[in-house]
Formats: structure tokens, C-alpha cells, sequence
């Protein structure tokens, strides 16, 4: 939570841009009878019964602090369609270091949806473009996508029934559009320190086992299978540690671990 929540308390950079993207189901509706237009004296009145034309998926992304935001329409939400997606958030940074991308833990937001649509090569490159933050379980409500996609369904979808994808793409084109053109923009005020104040937990201080700087220098020098030897003779609450660091390591901006020599769910 607080990998995210310090993302979000740094200062706009154009170099380093931080955007937050999910998914929301969209369900097409017809009328089955023409509507009756406002007149003077009535409102405008439509029939209670419709006609469900199937459902569409709208990627709803935002750089909350420079107020931009990216909306894209498809007929699901598949890993080809979220590759796709991301080349799009890709292609509007050419000149970022890296794109700091928050997100939830759907099982298609991961570098094989690139490399499976793009090869192992272009997808791989495209992937790098990107340091990216998940949500943590239970905790999507850390990512402003959310609100995004509040603003999305109120400010487009409203209350009309949209009854097919062309359409629905047409209407999300020209919310985005306007959205961009004022630069509506997210205010963020959820600091680490108030997660701290509500969830009554102190900032992490905790120092790095003995164990684990054995384990450390025990990777520098010996062999993969030296090594596993090594963490599987430990108590269950050294590899859990281990989990918890590899995380930290792999999630870090900074590459200062280097190679992994091995992963949490193969020891614990």
C-alpha cells in the first residue's frame, strides 16, 4: 500500500508520468420504442422495456496530476485487448525514462499479454517502458483508476442506453476529448501518513535478518542449487521474510539486487 500511496505524493514529472488504468463492463441497451422528445411543458419520456444487445469493456487510464486521460472501448477485456491498450499509453510518452503504471492484480495485467501479442521481443521492450505498481488484494480502491472510471460513468454513460460497441466508442472518443481539453485533473489527499493515522500501523523500520545477509552473500557466490539447499534448511519465518524482500527488490525502482537466483513461490 505504501509503494503506491508514496507514488502518489511525488511531484508531477514529465520524465517519470504516473498513470493509473482499470477495466469497467459496459451493458448495451436498445429501445424497443422510439423515445418521446422534451417539448415545452414535458419532459422527455422513453419506454420501460429494452432490448440487452451484450456487453462491451471500456480501459479507463488517467495521469491524475497532469490531467490526462485515456479512454479506449472493446468488445472484451482479454490480454490481447490489454496489450493493445498499453502500446496506446506507450505511444503518448515517447520521451519518458518510465511510465510508473498502477494497477490491480488481473490475471491478464502481466508481460506475457505483450509478449504473446507482440513477440518476445517487442513485447518485452514495450514492458520495460513501464515500473509497475500493483494494488494490493482487496485494496483497489488505492488505484485512481476508480475514480476515473466514476467520472467515466457519469459524465458519459449517465442514465442513456447505448446500444451497440460503434456507438459507445463514439461517446467515450468525445468524453475523452473533452476531458483532456480542460485538463480535469485528480486530487489526490490519502497520504502514507493518514494510512498510518487510520489503519493505526507504524512506517516499517524493520532491519534486514542475519540470516538473510547469509543468504545474500551465499547467492553472490555459490550455485542455484547450494542455495535452495540453503533456504529450505531455514525456519518457516526466515522464508517468509525472503518472500517479503524478494518482493521489495523486484518492485524497487532501484536494480541494486541483480538477479534473482530464485523465486518466493518455490520456497515457501
Amino acid at each position: 500500500m505504501e509503494d503506491v500511496l508514496a507514488l502518489y505524493e511525488k511531484p508531477l514529472l514529465e520524465k517519470e508520468p504516473v498513470v493509473c488504468m482499470d477495466e469497467k463492463p459496459v451493458v448495451l441497451h436498445a429501445d424497443v420504442r422510439p423515445s418521446r422528445p422534451m417539448r415545452p411543458g414535458r419532459v422527455a419520456r422513453r419506454d420501460c422495456e429494452y432490448q440487452r444487445r451484450g456487453t462491451a469493456n471500456a480501459f479507463c487510464g488517467v495521469e491524475p496530476k497532469a490531467g490526462r486521460h485515456f479512454t479506449r472501448v472493446t468488445p472484451n477485456r482479454s490480454a490481447p485487448q490489454f496489450a493493445d491498450y498499453l502500446l496506446e499509453i506507450v505511444a503518448a510518452y515517447p520521451e519518458a525514462d518510465t511510465i510508473h503504471l498502477v494497477m490491480d492484480n488481473l490475471s491478464s495485467h502481466r508481460r506475457k499479454a505483450l509478449v504473446d501479442r507482440y513477440g518476445e521481443r517487442i513485447g518485452g521492450l514495450l514492458w520495460d517502458r513501464f515500473t509497475v505498481h500493483y494494488t494490493p488484494k482487496h485494496g483497489s480502491w488505492l488505484n485512481q483508476a476508480e475514480i476515473e472510471i466514476s467520472l467515466f460513468s457519469r459524465g458519459c454513460l449517465g442514465l442513456r442506453r447505448i446500444p451497440s460497441l460503434r456507438d459507445l466508442s463514439r461517446e467515450a472518443q468525445a468524453w475523452s476529448r473533452k476531458m483532456n481539453r480542460d485538463h480535469v485533473v485528480i486530487n489526490w489527499k490519502f497520504t502514507r501518513e493518514k494510512a498510518r493515522q487510520k489503519f493505526g500501523y507504524k512506517r516499517n523500520k524493520s532491519r534486514l535478518s542475519q540470516t538473510l545477509v547469509a543468504y545474500i552473500g551465499r547467492c553472490c557466490i555459490h550455485s542455484r542449487a547450494m542455495v535452495l539447499g540453503f533456504v529450505r534448511s531455514q525456519s518457516y519465518g526466515f522464508r517468509k521474510e525472503l518472500s517479503s524482500f524478494m518482493h521489495l527488490a523486484r518492485s524497487g525502482s532501484p536494480n541494486w539486487f541483480g538477479t534473482v537466483f530464485c523465486s518466493p513461490k518455490s520456497i515457501c
